[in-house]
């Protein structure tokens, strides 16, 4: 049985940067690293190589885990705001929040993202046309790296860190236990370490899991939400004379017929629409990259639409991969349609795939997403796609095409104070598993918050 003073459970986005910050800092603590995915040059996605044309369910999914989280092989986008990606700012103040993703941005400039532009909403006139279509475009800067130079930046983080903090990759952390002198972890094989401090950053895939653990120890959860929706796939002409000025849109639209929010997420200019493996639900997702070469014709995004539960269903997260089941046990796999399919009431075919214009850029299923998506979700996404007809006109074409369904899942918020610390002294949840952040930004921020707490203590 080993012995370190801190150990950091999950590598991604949160983990990633507390290390960073860890070996940027002197201090002398024995830190350990684990992950049940694969270091970074062992993460390889079958379907992206084109050694098969639909997810085979790789155990763990190489997209969701390994060195980087489900950032690393992501889109490599980092909106730095406290109006959208999480609570960070409820925690640690607004300045302070806005303070570190700035840091975050200027780690990754310093790695190599110097070249990537950093747009910005502000002093844009498309917050105006937006309003006046009652469309609410939320305020951001955006450092667009791309998945290719956002791998070779991880890259130059694990080569920074790797001699100062011990790593074990492919090693499931199975249970952890707190002791008189601080936390026990047991791996899946059986080896035991013990620990000062416990940081539990398991991402987004391991948030059942990191629920299971606080739940173990009495620390309160508060319910979070669950995110419903699809991802549109367009000709990159139709959003052009926005994506080219504010890159990322995170736009907000409240529907007539049900009061419900539904919002623009995760915009890939000439980007490609891709699967996602999350504890073997295969949902959507969607990539673009900073080199030319792998642009496409296509722009893609996903409408979202916000699930929260009250008395007496709790488990939004149930109920959220309760629908995407369904899509993969129609479609085995993605569900795809074009709306013109959609609002007429039909399935779309093979044969009608054949007559569309736009060319889609995953294999997926043509199916009937009415099918899947319950009727109060569906009609807001219709709503909302003739919003955005009117400041972007064409997304409402026939040729537009629904993949279905992407989920984003949301661990239920994990209590923390201002220094992300459970009751438990030494016991920290950070990044998306913990509820409190949903983006790289925000996860990567808190994870260096927590690091230098720590390296003060050391």
């Amino acid at each position: 049985m080993e012995r370190y003073d801190i150990i950091i459970v999950g590598a991604g986005a949160a983990g990633v940067f507390a290390s960073y910050e860890l070996t940027k800092r002197n201090n002398g603590a024995r830190i350990l690293m684990i992950d049940k995915g694969r270091a970074l040059p062992g993460r390889h996605c079958p379907i992206t190589e084109g050694k098969v044309p639909n997810c085979i369910k790789c155990d763990p999914c190489h997209i969701m885990n390994g060195y980087g989280g489900a950032g690393s092989l992501s889109d490599g986008k980092y909106n730095i705001t406290a109006e959208f990606g999480g609570d960070l700012h409820l925690r640690v103040g607004t300045k302070k929040a806005l303070e570190l993703m700035e840091y975050v941005d200027s780690v990754l400039t310093g790695m190599g993202g110097s070249e990537a532009k950093l747009y910005s909403t502000a002093g844009s006139d498309l917050k105006t046309v937006a309003l006046q279509h009652d469309l609410h475009l939320l305020d951001a800067k955006v450092r667009h790296l791309g998945t290719d130079r956002n791998v070779k930046i991880l890259g130059r983080i694990y080569d920074y860190t790797k001699d100062r903090i011990d790593m074990l990759f492919e090693t499931t952390v199975a249970d952890a236990d707190i002791t008189d002198d601080g936390f026990r972890v047991t791996a899946n094989d059986g080896t035991v370490f013990e620990c000062n401090d416990l940081l539990l950053a398991s991402g987004r895939s391991g948030s059942k899991w990191l629920s299971s653990i606080t739940s173990k120890f009495g620390i309160n959860q508060k319910s979070n939400r669950v995110d419903i929706g699809v991802r549109i796939e367009l000709p990159a002409e139709i959003f052009k004379h926005i994506t080219d000025r504010v890159y990322e849109s995170k736009i907000v639209y409240k529907t007539d017929k049900y009061n419900d929010l539904v919002r623009t997420f995760c915009m890939n200019p000439y980007g490609e629409v891709v699967t996602e493996n999350t504890n073997g639900i295969i949902t959507v997702n969607g990539h673009s990259y900073a080199d030319p070469a792998r642009h496409t014709a296509n722009t893609n995004f996903a409408l979202l639409v916000t699930n929260k539960f009250t008395e007496p269903f709790k488990d939004s997260n149930e109920y959220g991969e309760s629908i995407a089941k369904l899509s993969n046990l129609l479609g085995g796999g993605v569900l795809m349609q074009r709306f013109g399919d959609l609002v007429k009431g039909r399935r779309s075919s093979e044969k009608r795939m054949e007559k569309c214009f736009t060319i889609p850029t995953l294999k997926a299923t043509p199916g009937d997403l009415s099918l899947v998506i319950p009727k109060r979700q569906l009609d807001d996404i219709i709503e909302m796609i003739y919003a955005l007809d009117k400041i972007a006109p064409g997304t409402a074409n026939e040729d537009t095409l629904l993949y279905g369904v992407e989920v984003k899942f949301y661990n239920s918020e994990v209590e923390v104070d201002e220094n992300l610390e459970t009751k438990i002294p030494g016991l920290y949840a950070l990044g998306d598993a913990s509820g409190v952040t949903h983006s790289l930004s925000q996860a990567s921020a808190s994870g260096v918050h927590v690091a230098r707490r720590l390296a003060e203590k050391y």
